[in-house]
C-alpha cells in the first residue's frame, strides 16, 4: 500500500486527506483548507498583514497622528470629543466593534476608536 503524500489535516492531523480541486480536505473532521499552505499557519499570516486605513483611505501605522473627523459623545462625559481633536501616537489594535485604535485623549484618558472617524494628518 502506497502512503499518502499529501500532508496531514492541521486540525485534527488526520493522514487521510484528499485534493478536492484546489483545496485539501480531511473526511475526519472536514476541514479544507488551500492546498500548499499549513492551514493554521496561513491564517496567522494573513492576521499580520491587515491593513487599517482612515475615513479617506490613508494608511495608518503605529505612532501616527490623526484627527477626529466628527464628533463623537462620550459615555460618562457631559461634553464629547470635538471634531478636530488631534490624537497623537496612536496604536492600531485588535479592538471590539470595530475599535481599531487605542489612544490617549488629553482631557479623557485612554480609549478606543473607529478608523473610520479619523484622519491622518
Amino acid at each position: 500500500m502506497t502512503e499518502n503524500p499529501l500532508p496531514p489535516c492541521p486540525e485534527c492531523a488526520g493522514a487521510y486527506t484528499y485534493e478536492m480541486g484546489a483545496l485539501l480536505v480531511c473526511p475526519e473532521c472536514g476541514h479544507e483548507w488551500p492546498h500548499g499552505s499549513g492551514g493554521a499557519g496561513a491564517s496567522a499570516g494573513a492576521a499580520e498583514e491587515r491593513v487599517i486605513k482612515d475615513s479617506v483611505g490613508n494608511v495608518l501605522a503605529d505612532g501616527d497622528t490623526v484627527t477626529v473627523v466628527k464628533g463623537l459623545k462620550v459615555k460618562g462625559s457631559p461634553s464629547g470629543i470635538k471634531a478636530g481633536t488631534k490624537v497623537r501616537n496612536i496604536r492600531l489594535v485588535a479592538g471590539v466593534d470595530g475599535h481599531d485604535i487605542d489612544c490617549r485623549i488629553e482631557g479623557f484618558g485612554a480609549m478606543q476608536l473607529k478608523s473610520s472617524v479619523v484622519r491622518k494628518v
